[in-house]
């Protein structure tokens, strides 16, 4: 079956237009930003650029934070290892390939993929190499790491398990792809026995991590309307773990919570949205495809505030720190919100547009910008 990728932003733009067509042919611009009352200030800690390179198409790279490191790549092949504290370089690898996924951090490993499907794991002390291995398609997110096993999807909607010593497969599951898909892939977390993804036909996937046999398997929003582009329904974004819940998110679908080791639907609400959520002991905190910012009760699923300040511009999935919301946009424009009520905590200006979700550890937020940088930015308000 022929398969056909559409960005996040031209979809997202191509559905604002067909809603807004009776009354007006001018796509809607991104909101402009409007002078907030800060209540702290925001302060770069260190700024990285990791190499020559600018991507062409969305990519899914990312930092990834291990230890007292952080690990990143961009689209021309570079690799580094950095301190986190004062961003000085460990070590860098230059590989002879376009990445477009990763970086992924664990068990002694870095890992990155190929825009040809090659996954390379590094030596996290050194950057010398440990294994490749080829998957069957192009990756678009991080994988996830424990003690024995790497889980990484590929652009294809599958799913692999394989060995942390060798790269040898160990399983492998799958979905049906459709024939329309936003260009992006759910980067899969392992929680206790479980390894848990979301795939392009809108469905959320657990499997074994011990041999990839389905634990269960439920359908986040069902495809509708009469064109492809109305019935696109991927789950673009990596579940939320938080005790023994799943929070998961589609496009053009629903948030729901489950049960983490039956897949039991708690509750379910109507929302659409590709840059993801978070979630903590009161609430899920979703960022949407039209540029909101909604909490959802924890117990019962209900609004509890939407943040409308920021619509339509391509709002990375958000991050928890300390009670604050943290989301990044295509202007590079990192903004706190209160967990609490939504309201603008602070604001600060990255060097480019961010992509992908911030990284949070302690008071530091990580961004990697799609010009390749990587920016560490202390954040106090408590």
């Amino acid at each position: 079956m022929a398969r056909r990728i559409v960005t996040t932003a031209a979809a997202a733009l191509a559905l604002f237009a067909l809603a807004a067509c009776s009354s007006t042919k001018k796509e809607d611009k991104p909101m402009e930003l409007v002078k907030i009352s800060a209540r702290f200030t925001p302060k770069q800690v260190w700024s990285v650029g990791l190499g020559k390179g600018e991507p062409k198409l969305l990519l899914g790279l990312a930092p990834a934070i291990d230890a007292n490191r952080v690990y990143g790549a961009n689209s021309a092949g570079d690799v580094v290892a950095l301190d986190l504290a004062t961003g000085h370089q460990i070590w860098r690898r230059r590989l002879k390939m376009p990445l477009s996924g990763g970086t992924g951090a664990g068990s002694g490993l870095v890992l990155a993929s190929g825009t040809n499907g090659m996954l390379v794991a590094l030596s996290a002390k050194d950057g010398s190499d440990r294994w490749r291995v080829q998957l069957s398609s192009e990756v678009l997110a991080a994988p996830a790491v424990n003690a024995d096993l790497v889980v990484i999807r590929t652009v294809d909607d599958k799913l692999y398990g394989l060995a942390v010593a060798d790269g040898k497969q160990r399983w492998v599951a799958d979905q049906q792809t459709p024939r329309l898909t936003l260009r992006g892939t759910s980067r899969p977390v392992i929680a206790g026995e479980l390894a848990i993804s979301g795939f392009d036909d809108g469905r959320l996937m657990a499997v074994a991590v011990a041999n990839g046999n389905t634990a269960w398997d439920i359908a986040v929003g069902q495809p509708r309307g009469s064109s492809e582009l109305q019935r696109l329904i991927d789950i673009d974004s990596a579940p939320a773990i938080d005790g023994d819940d799943v929070f998961a998110v589609a496009f053009q679908g629903r948030a729901v919570r489950l049960a983490r080791d039956t897949g039991l639907e708690i509750w379910s609400h109507e929302i659409s949205s590709y840059g993801g959520l978070a979630a903590d002991g009161l609430g899920a905190y979703v960022s949407t495809a039209a540029g909101e910012v909604i909490k959802l009760d924890r117990a019962s699923g209900a609004e509890r505030w939407r943040q409308q300040a920021l619509l339509r511009r391509s709002l990375t999935g958000p991050a928890l720190q300390n009670g604050a919301i943290v989301v990044a946009d295509y202007q590079g424009v990192i903004h706190w919100l209160d967990s609490v009520d939504g309201k603008f905590l602070a604001r600060a200006k990255a060097g480019a547009r961010i992509s992908t979700t911030p990284q949070v550890v302690g008071d530091l937020v990580l961004v990697q910008t799609d010009k390749g940088k990587i920016e560490a930015w202390r954040a106090q308000w408590h």
